[in-house]
């Protein structure tokens, strides 16, 4: 198949797009990206990019073309302008970048904004192709669980444009079958929406990693490691309540590896609390390197802000941590909840309950190694069963295919 891609976010940027375009290429699949300039997550431009745009247009196979749009900065009014800005310049430089090539499908990649649907289903109508949509957030539930619009008219508003988006997608795919019900609000045809979750990442079962210098090693200690987007929805006050409730248990230490727009507020409330010698900040690295600093976690946290939406969600670390064979503890409610107790590869309390999670690490650090080692056991198979990288990369051939002939079905009749 001709796939193009539209995602917001590309390569050098951290995304499961682009193992997932790395993939599609390697199926024998010619693929061709439409993304932004890379930005994500610190707001400004890459500075290798900026040096050399040249050197980036092209990835594991794929021809990548760029559109102009405004960095993220910092601050909700900058966010929307680069959410704004990507629409924009795709819908405006898209069309004439991927000029005279053909598309049998159009593929949505939507972590968030969902505006990111736009310009596909432009070029959709542009191409002749069906438009299938990831949705990986849901809006508007979304912008008001984090709080960013509380005002009812904007938010319907925004439904609108989802309504938009999901009528001209041919398939609309959830990351999680709570997201399932909360996608049919905005489609006429709820036979056009499927589950499709987040794979596994393989790097995260590479066996006997030497573990990140940059953790030193301390004999004794319980590591409990959260990775990735330290942002709203993470509800990072609730884990460093957790965190000073263990503030005198020499014995348990927490390490952070990422960023996100709430860094800045979470090395200053470290300091704030007097938590620096039992919460490490380690800052952002790529994700081949992440695996060496799971190599020092005894447990991987996983939390989500209390939000019915949130509820619904399926963190893209869950799998993850999964296959990494590691226990987990969980801060959440819903889907990424039931996924660890049914996989029985872990602990989990409620969301932004912090009391339950310093108990729920205690628990952990409490039991065997031997425990500890079948919960992590548990969790691989369970990822590997359910989230395995080649049988969702087999699905969603299948749903590709799924949405030509749909497509083709429907040209027919019309």
């Amino acid at each position: 198949m001709k796939i193009l891609i539209v995602s917001q976010y590309f390569w050098p940027e951290n995304f499961r797009i682009n193992d997932l375009t790395q993939e599609l290429v390697q199926r024998g699949h010619s693929v061709t990206v439409l993304t932004g300039i890379p930005n994500y997550p610190a707001g400004r431009v890459f500075d290798a990019y900026r040096q050399n745009p040249k050197a980036f247009g092209h990835y594991g196979g794929a021809k990548v073309w760029r559109v102009p749009m405004l960095a993220r900065g910092h601050g909700a009014a900058r966010l929307f302008l680069n959410y704004l800005s990507f629409v924009i310049g795709a819908c405006l430089c898209g069309p004439w970048r991927v000029r005279g090539q053909q598309a049998d499908v159009i593929f949505v990649f939507e972590p968030s904004p969902v505006t990111v649907g736009l310009p596909a289903v432009l070029l959709g109508g542009i191409k002749h192709a069906p438009v299938v949509f990831w949705a990986l957030d849901l809006w508007p539930e979304t912008l008001a669980a984090i709080g960013v619009v509380r005002s009812p008219r904007v938010l319907g508003w925004v439904g609108q444009m989802v309504k938009f988006i999901y009528e001209r997608c041919t398939l609309v795919l959830g990351q999680s079958r709570g997201f399932l019900g909360s996608i049919a609000k905005y489609c006429s045809d709820a036979n056009k929406i499927r589950y499709f979750p987040s794979w596994a990442e393989e790097v995260f079962s590479e066996p006997n990693l030497a573990p990140a210098p940059e953790v030193p090693v301390q004999a004794g200690v319980f590591n409990v490691l959260f990775a990735g987007n330290i942002g709203e929805a993470q509800d990072l006050p609730a884990v460093l309540d957790a965190a000073e409730v263990l503030k005198h248990n020499a014995g348990i230490r927490w390490l952070i590896v990422g960023d996100g727009r709430m860094s800045n507020w979470l090395e200053d409330e470290v300091s704030r609390r007097g938590l620096q010698s039992s919460v490490m900040l380690l800052g952002r690295f790529p994700v081949e390197r992440m695996p060496s600093f799971y190599a020092h976690a005894d447990v991987l946290m996983v939390s989500l802000k209390k939000d019915p939406t949130f509820s619904m969600t399926i963190p893209g670390k869950v799998q993850s941590y999964l296959m990494a064979g590691i226990p987990l503890v969980g801060m959440l409610d819903g889907e990424g909840a039931k996924v660890i107790t049914e996989a029985n590869a872990g602990l989990v309390c409620a969301a932004g309950d912090s009391g339950g999670l310093a108990a729920a690490v205690l628990e952990l650090a409490a039991m065997s190694v031997a425990q500890r080692h079948q919960l992590g056991v548990n969790g691989r198979v369970f990822a590997q069963k359910e989230f395995g990288r080649t049988l969702l990369m087999d699905r969603l051939e299948t749903l590709m295919l799924e949405a030509v002939f749909l497509y083709r079905q429907e040209k027919v009749k019309s």
